[in-house]
This record gives C-alpha cells, structure tokens and sequence, in this order.
C-alpha cells in the first residue's frame, strides 16, 4: 500500500511539475508589453505604449529609432506570418513545409518576382530616407529575431532563422501586386470557351463592360488553356497567405457632412487567416506622426492617417497581364518564332529546397513577352508554350519611393506625386484631408493594343499585333479631386471612360458601387456614427431585383404548397443578409443551382468551378438572367430537347427547395442564414485538426454575403454551407472633426502570437460591426496602456 501511495506522489508530482513547466513555457512565449529592452543602434530611449488592444504608441526623439522600435515590436507580434510572406515569391514554401508545396514554390519562382526585386534594388539611392528608415525598420526585426522569443511555429516546424534583408520586403510587395491580378484566372478560361463555342456564347458575359453601368465618375486552336487558370486558381487558393480580392472606399466631402469636415472610410477585402493581414502601429516623433496598417516584413503603411490626412486604397482591378501563344521553331525548342525570325528564348535554373527530400532544379524559359508557363504548372507540360507578360516585372519598380512618399506627404499635391510611382499593382488610391479636400487616383501603367485585339483572350505571340501597342501617361488614368457631387468612392468597378476609352480590366459587380452611391446621394449630413453603420451595410439592391426577374420565371400552378411559402419570403425580403434573415438562404441556393444548370453543361465541372471564383462570372448573375434568347439556357447534353429560360429557373427553384428541406429541414423559418454562413480565420497549422483549436479563430455564424458593403466573400458548393473566404481586412472610419476618437477594427486581434492577449480580442466585435478607438491622445494613450522602454544597448 505504501509503495502505491509512493508511485501515486511520484505521478502527481510529475504532473505538477510538467503543468508548471507547460505554463512557464507558454508564459515565456508570451510577447513582452511592458519592461524594458535594451536595443542596438537606438540614439536614445523610446518608448511603446501598449494600448488596451495591443496597438504599439511608439514615442521616439527621431524617426529611424521609431522605425527600429517598429521593426522589433512587429516582429515579436508576427514574425510567423513575416517568415511566410517573405518566403512565397521566391518559392522557398517547400524548405519549411516540404513537397506539398512544391507546385506554389515552382510557379511563384518562375515568374520573376524575385529577379524584379534584384534589379529594383539595384537602382536604389541608398541615401534616400526611405532606404535608411527601410534599413531601421530590418534592423529591429533582425534584433528581435536575434534575442527575442522563438515562435512556436518556428519550433513545431523547424524553421531555421535567417535575417531579413530589403529583397524580403520587395519581394512580399511582389506577392501581393501578383495577387491583386486576375487575368491569371480568367483570360484561358474565356479563351477556351471561345474557341470551343464561338464569341456567340462570350456576349453574354459582359466581357466588353456592358454590366458596368454604375461607372466611378471620373488563330484559333483548341487547347486546354483553362488548366493555366484552374492551376493558379488552386495556387492562390491554397496559399497560406491568402490574395487581395476587393475592397469599398468613400470619403464624404465638407459639403456631405454634417460637421462641415472630411470622413473617410475604407475597408480592404482580403482573403481572411490567422493572423489577420494588417498590423496597426502608431508612431511620433518631434517631426512626423503616422497611424498606419503594415503589412508583416513592410516599413511603411498601405491604410494610414494622421491629424492633416487619411489614405487608403481598393482594388482597380485593371487588366495588367497578358498571355501570349509562342510558336517553337520546328526541330528546336531552344528557339521560337517573332516578327523578325526565330528568336532563342532566355533561360534560368532556380533550385527549390524541399524538406526532407532531394532539391528540385527548375529550368525557367522566357520569350520576349516573359516567363513560359508550362513547366512552373504542371498541367500545362508537353501543350503548346505559353508566356506571361506583367506589368509589374516589366517597368520600373518604384513601390519603396511610392509608399514612403504616401506615408510622408506634406499636401495633396505630395500624395499624388507618390501615386504615381506605383506601375503595379493597380489600385485605387483614396485620400482625404483636414483642408476638405478629397480624392481617388488610379494607380498603374496603363497601356493600349492595336484596335481590335482583345487582351480577354490568349494572344498571338509570333507576329507583334498582338503586342503592347502604347503605355499611356499617367492624367490619362482614372480619377477624381474634389468633384462637385462632394464625394468620391470605388467598390471595384469600372471607372469612367477616358477620351473615350473604357480601360479593360476584371471589375466586380455593381452591387456595391451603386449601394454606396445611392446611400450617399440620399442625404448630406453624414456623421461617423451613420457612416460606421453604412460600412457595415448588409443590403443589396441589386439581390431584390434578381428575385423579382427569378419569380417571374416560375409556373405558380406547378409548385407546391411549401413552396409557395418560399416565395412568400422571398417577395417580402429586402435584400438584407442579417443572421436571422430567411431571404439569403433561398437566393443563394437558388441562385447557385441556376448558375450550374446554365453554365456548367458547356463548361464542365473544373471549369464552372472556376468560373463562379472570377468577376465574369459574378456579374453575370444580374444581367444573363434577363436575356431569354441567351444561348446558355439550352442544355447541351439533352440532345431532342431545347430548355428556355422558364424551364431552367423552374428546375432551379424546385430542386433549391428540395435541397435546403433535405437539408436544413421543413420548417422554413429554421433556414435563417446564421445557420449556413459561417467564418473561421484558419491559421496554416490549424489545418492539424489537433492543433485546430490553438491556432484558429472561431467558427461565428456571420452576417453579410458576397457583393453587399459588409462583402463577407464564399464559393458555392453542393453542400449549402457557405463558409466565408474572406472579406473586410479592417474597417476604418476617420472624421477629421473628431480626429482623435476616430475607429477601426480588425478581424481577429492585432498580435499572430497564440498565446497573447491579443490574438482574437477583436473577434467578435468585428463579426458583429463594432469598432475600437485609434488613439491619438497622448494622455488618453498613457492611461490606457502597458509601457515598455527600448534603451540604448553600447
């Protein structure tokens, strides 16, 4: 009895122990808020307030000691997700994670980001202030790197540490001016359909811009050229740093406000992880004060204010990729055809490491237009060679200039001039300021082909007609400054014309767009609180009035008595996606079943997949359904049967009812919306179902849907479960009468460190359109946060 008495004491000691050592672990993981650190190359001591959510006050007697006190406490916050960014355009995934993501390393290696990156670099003025506070800002990351605390991440996988250098931030500004395009996804696509089909089946998706009617104010061979869009659809998808996609902006005037000064607004739709794409910091100096959102491994903020102005920005969505069709000379593969004879194409061999397993030596061809595509994606090998041509590889990369010129501008005239720098990714550039003024510029180079070629297909590579033509000067890009409707905006739709010319691009559907302008057209007494409210609008408009040309599609004597009642909700919804709604659960299923019963005979399952991801087929939803003649509605599988418009609506609605009973049950005031739209922010380890709950956040049922101003973004699947991809990356309101109590949110938390406070206190508020305080106030700061004190290390 004695002996077990014993072992017992022995276990339970163990146990104590083994607790107390998990706990002094996860304690010592912990970032530190408070204390003090001693840092090199500090001229003297700064201090981070801490504030209530974690957002670092950085007070520092000059701006290279904030930059350097902001490189340490970004990367103790997230040097994870740092590590990840830095390591997706050089295609260096694979030393940490191994041959899962072999294919996303070889593809992201061979376009060229990393070798655009050497040259940009390059041509550096190492004095300028951008360099050095660029080189401040890495030197507090490597600090931290250094003496600072491994992250688990780091450990569970076995992550080797290595310094970060200038390329790493060139290169994470790569990633994401690839991940802003879209022709990537959609150019093949429509270019099979068209050779498969003829442009008969092309008019109806919009392709020439006749959708978007809410404008900003201001030879042919068969070939499977769709795996070159499914295949990097699939990269991007299962990045673990996931793509810009949208994005709402509108700033009121003095003239629409009810205190007679500029709000600003901006909420960046990005693909939803853990950590959350932003990292909120504020900094003051005697001569500069900034609030900014970095992106993880960037010195300088893309969404930013301070008391003179606010900026931010939206997608464009402008056409800056091309795809050309090259022709190898016969015999000789090292060598294909150009207007003036054969031409040998460049080569380069990239070596990719993989973990645990041999490396992978890639050969990567270029013709004059740029990378061939078939060996960086596998389904391409042994077709016909294909090119991509991007602008941002192709021009001058001046993306370091541009931004510290955004984040420094001393006027409205400064911030354009910093516009202007950016040749990709293009973007609309939001701006206001304390002087009233208010403006958008469209960033980019922008450039024309030879009339008639249309850069929607894959182009002729062999003979130069198909060629870029003319690169237009910058007044020639889309904007506006202070216009007499008092207000600017974008949503991701298509701009104006300029002189007559409607730039091509992958513009979204007008939902929003004419959501934000027709709210904003109502009324010109706008304050923050209504505009927080708008911001987290979860009506469409645009959703009623589909509804209404779907019922009237539908044979009433051939429906029955439960789903009539369907119809009843449906008559009588608004447009609303709150979580109690009934409304959205029957028009996305009904919506979804009449997309696949038009589209998916022709296209094919793969295919139609895709196509419900990109822009031609989201704004196809509101206008296809109108034509009756549309040549889509006949099944082309049925063969002695010709289906119209009625019979494909009808077979919809019927089997969306069947299919939500089957589903969610026969009492339809149980298929509320919270029910089937859901949100998880996954972290790349959160995929290990036992690591699941460490590392991810939620699931919430959440409001809002696809295309409404709270645009929470899904893909559609058989299984009517909507689960949110992605959506608001913050929401930020800026009211220059009250400029220090003006908000912001973020979707999770502002720290990627599992174990802090901080790693999803901002969770639910998010979820439910609440906001928090970016703090201005000294003395409010002081009294609401944790100090900690960066000291001179000699």
């Amino acid at each position: 009895m004695k002996i077990i008495k014993k072992i017992l004491l022995i276990i339970l000691v163990l146990i104590v122990v083994a607790a107390i050592s998990l706990f002094a672990y996860i304690f010592h993981l912990k970032p530190r808020y408070e204390g003090k650190i001693e840092l090199k190359n500090l001229q003297k001591e700064t201090s981070v307030y801490f504030d209530d959510f974690g957002i670092p006050h950085i007070y520092a007697d000059s701006e290279k000691d904030a930059m350097t006190a902001l490189g340490y406490v970004h990367a103790q916050d997230r040097l994870w997700q740092m590590e990840l960014l830095r390591r997706i355009a050089p295609g260096r995934l694979s030393e940490i994670f191994g041959a899962v993501a072999l294919k996303n390393d070889m593809f992201f290696s061979g376009i060229g980001i990393e070798e655009a990156s050497a040259k940009a670099i390059a041509k550096l003025d190492k004095n300028s202030p951008g360099y050095q506070l660029t080189l401040a800002y890495l030197d507090g990351i490597n600090q931290y790197l250094e003496e600072g605390v491994t992250p688990i991440e780091f450990t569970l996988i076995g992550v080797k540490k290595e310094k970060f250098t200038i390329k790493d931030v060139y290169n994470i500004f790569g990633y994401m001016s690839f991940s802003f395009a879209m022709a990537q996804k959609t150019d093949p696509l429509l270019t099979e359909i068209r050779n498969k089909y003829g442009m008969q089946y092309l008019k109806d998706l919009g392709i020439e811009g006749e959708f978007n009617t809410t404008q900003i104010k201001s030879s042919k061979e068969i070939e499977a050229y769709a795996e070159i869009a499914k295949s990097v659809a699939a990269l991007l998808d299962k990045s673990p740093i996931p793509p810009f996609v949208g994005s709402n902006s509108w700033i009121a005037g003095p003239n629409k406000t009810k205190n007679g000064k500029v709000i600003f607004a901006n909420d960046p739709h990005i693909g939803f992880s853990q950590p959350a794409t932003w990292y909120e910091a504020h900094i003051i100096t005697p001569n500069h004060e900034l609030y900014g959102c970095y992106l993880a491994g960037t010195p300088f903020p893309l969404l930013a204010h301070n008391r003179d102005y606010a900026y931010g920005l939206t997608m464009f969505e402008n056409d800056d990729i091309d795809f050309y069709q090259e022709k190898d000379k016969p015999g000789d593969s090292s060598q294909y055809q150009t207007p003036t004879g054969f031409a040998k194409y460049e080569s380069r061999r990239k070596t990719i490491r993989v973990k645990d397993t041999s490396d992978v030596v890639l050969t990567v061809k270029s013709s004059r237009h740029g990378p061939i595509m078939n060996n960086l994606l596998e389904r391409l090998k042994n077709k016909n060679p294909v090119a991509m041509s991007w602008i941002y590889t192709q021009q001058p990369i001046r993306i370091l200039d541009a931004v510290y010129g955004l984040s420094h501008a001393k006027s409205k005239s400064d911030f354009k001039k910093a516009v202007q720098l950016v040749a990709a990714p293009g973007l609309n550039v939001m701006y206001g300021d304390a002087k009233g003024n208010v403006a958008w510029w469209a960033t980019g180079t922008l450039y024309k082909h030879n009339k008639g070629v249309n850069s929607f297909f894959i182009l002729d590579g062999t003979t130069g007609k198909d060629d870029i033509a003319e690169y237009l000067d910058f007044s020639k890009n889309p904007s506006a400054e202070n216009p007499k409707w008092g207000y600017v905006y974008s949503a991701n739709n298509q701009p104006e014309a300029i002189d007559g010319y409607l730039y091509p691009g992958y513009y979204l559907p007008e939902d929003r767009a004419k959501r934000i302008s027709t709210l904003m057209d109502k009324k010109s007494n706008w304050d923050k609180e209504e505009i927080s409210k708008m911001i987290y609008d979860n009506t469409s408009d645009v959703a009623v009035e589909v509804t209404r040309n779907l019922i009237s599609n539908i044979d009433f004597n051939s429906i029955s008595s439960k789903e009539k009642e369907a119809v009843n909700v449906l008559k009588s919804w608004k447009g609303t996606t709150n979580l109690e709604d009934l409304g959205p659960t029957i028009y996305n299923k009904w919506i979804y079943l009449y997309l696949k019963n038009t589209f998916e005979d022709e296209m094919g399952a793969d295919n139609f997949n895709l196509f419900l991801g990109i822009s031609v087929g989201k704004q196809v939803i509101a206008h296809q359904i109108k034509n009756e003649n549309s040549v889509w509605w006949d099944n082309i599988k049925t063969k002695k049967v010709k289906e119209t418009r009625k019979d494909i609506i009808s077979k919809s609605f019927h089997e969306t009812i069947a299919s939500l009973q089957k589903q969610l049950g026969n009492t339809i005031t149980d298929w509320k919306w919270g029910e089937v739209h859901t949100v998880e922010h996954e972290h790349p380890l959160g995929k290990v179902a036992v690591l699941r709950g460490l590392f991810n956040v939620g699931p919430f049922a959440a409001p809002g849907s696809n295309e409404v101003i709270n645009n929470q973004f899904f893909g559609f699947n058989n299984e009517g479960k909507y689960y949110v991809k992605g959506g608001p990356s913050t929401r930020r309101v800026i009211d220059f009468s009250d400029i220090e109590n003006s908000w912001s949110i973020l979707p999770t938390g502002q720290s990627g460190n599992p174990f802090s406070k901080h790693y999803s206190d901002q969770a639910e508020m998010f979820n439910t359109g609440k906001f928090r305080k970016m703090k201005l106030n000294k003395e409010e700061i002081v009294k609401t946060s944790t100090k900690l004190i960066l000291k001179p290390k000699f």
